[in-house]
């Protein structure tokens, strides 16, 4: 009994964002990547309450919608801190998304956000 009150808060603490990952990759577009600055922000928060620590700041979440540098760092960081975290609260078998993360988060980072927003959403099932 308690374990499944314990698995209860610690979903209520998770913040809820849950979009269709398609509609991230329009809308990276569509904005010409203004959007990520928000989503980034919205999806930091969701994995720093999931790694229950804070492991991509609200400084470098801002500045990756902005800079390419940074915008690597922190698609590094989800796939190497973050989406194992997810993947482990799920119940999913651990995968690398580390490399995947950072060559797309180079040269689409639409696409890098879709495939992070596609695990987040696993969270809410």
């Amino acid at each position: 009994m308690d374990q499944i009150e314990n698995q209860n808060t610690d979903q209520q603490s998770i913040p809820v964002f849950q979009n269709d990952p398609f509609m991230v990759l329009v809308l990276g577009f569509i904005t010409c990547g203004l959007y990520l600055i928000y989503w980034n922000i919205k999806a930091a928060q969701v994995m720093n309450a999931v790694s229950n620590r804070e492991v991509i700041s609200q400084p470098i979440a801002i500045f990756a919608g902005c800079c390419l540098p940074v915008n690597l760092y922190f698609y590094y960081l989800a796939g190497k801190e973050c989406l194992p975290e997810i993947y482990k609260r799920i119940g999913e078998p651990q995968k690398d998304q580390g490399t995947l993360l950072l060559v797309l988060g180079f040269f689409v980072p639409m696409v890098s956000a879709m495939i992070v927003q596609g695990d987040i959403n696993k969270l809410y099932k």
